[in-house]
């Protein structure tokens, strides 16, 4: 089959498509025929080695973690799934989702709704479940407000819609040249950078929560604004820790998946796909991810 993907770790320029040997599904797996690919930052971290230590792979390695498509084989000890299901999912240890087919998990696996296209649920299991992992784990209550720290990426647009159905007051830092964006989600846009505290307070008179996607100064810059109040962050614990923070506790399940779905097909949710990428230029995807230019989802079509 053929995928992309990295025979060594490194920057773009180690990524390459592979002409691999078909999989087949181990106990408790499925394999798909890749309908779309979502591309989120853990993919070009992956690539970098940043998680070699968490998360070792036999090289070369499939990019990619979270895929819709059509279930063309079936593991033993799976139950709730046949051949020709049309699901969507997040990538088995050592398959990845930018390949014509892929092996996922069947406990993070869901039937897609037939009114959910297959891009938009190739963005689900990464960036809308882990948004709504998030605010389970943050527990406010309506009539509270949420900061997210960096909110024009999949995550961060995909909290915003689901927190602000929660009757919470959603404020979103990013740059200045995602302020319609933002705006559009229901959310207060600030601009991130020096001053923030203060931009802030102008406009509320309280943060009580705070979801990271920055990580680092960014973090530490927005971290002021609380008083006790928790931070959950998705990427950087080592920076939340300074703050009493944590890292955002992931269900993995496909209770969740069926959940945010569910909003996407009662058309409350919208995980904003800015850019659809055959899987021919995937490259120019991983790269949109990875500059920070992506407003919203990017997706690798395979059909």
């Amino acid at each position: 089959m053929r995928a992309y993907g990295f025979r060594e770790y490194g920057g773009p320029e180690v990524q390459e498509y592979l002409d691999l040997d078909p999989v087949e599904p181990m106990a408790g797996e499925l394999l798909v025929e890749v309908a779309a690919a979502g591309v989120n930052p853990v993919d070009w971290k992956i690539r970098a080695g940043h998680m070699k230590d968490v998360r070792p792979l036999e090289l070369p390695a499939v990019l990619g973690t979270e895929v819709s498509g059509v279930v063309r084989a079936v593991g033993k000890d799976v139950e709730g799934f046949a051949v020709g299901d049309e699901v969507f999912g997040s990538t088995a240890p050592d398959s990845g989702a930018y390949a014509e087919f892929a092996l996922t998990t069947a406990a993070a696996t869901a039937h897609k709704p037939p009114h959910v296209s297959f891009t938009d649920a190739a963005t689900l299991p990464v960036a809308a479940a882990t948004a709504y992992d998030a605010l389970v784990q943050l527990g406010l209550e309506e009539g509270q407000t949420l900061l997210i720290n960096g909110a024009s990426g999949g995550v961060g647009v995909a909290t915003a819609q689901l927190a602000r159905d929660q009757g919470l007051t959603v404020v979103g830092v990013a740059g200045p040249d995602k302020r319609e964006l933002i705006e559009s989600l229901g959310a207060i846009f600030v601009e991130y950078g020096p001053g923030i505290v203060q931009r802030v307070h102008d406009l509320l008179p309280k943060v009580d929560a705070i979801f990271d996607l920055a990580g680092g100064d960014g973090l530490r810059a927005v971290a002021p604004l609380l008083d006790g109040g928790p931070i959950v962050t998705a990427g950087d614990p080592a920076t939340a820790a300074e703050f009493g923070g944590v890292m955002v506790e992931r269900d993995r399940t496909a209770r969740v998946l069926a959940i945010v779905a569910g909003h996407v097909a009662e058309g409350k949710l919208d995980p904003r796909v800015e850019d659809v990428v055959p899987f021919e230029e995937a490259e120019k995807a991983v790269a949109a991810v990875e500059v920070g230019h992506a407003k919203g989802k990017v997706v690798i079509s395979l059909r």
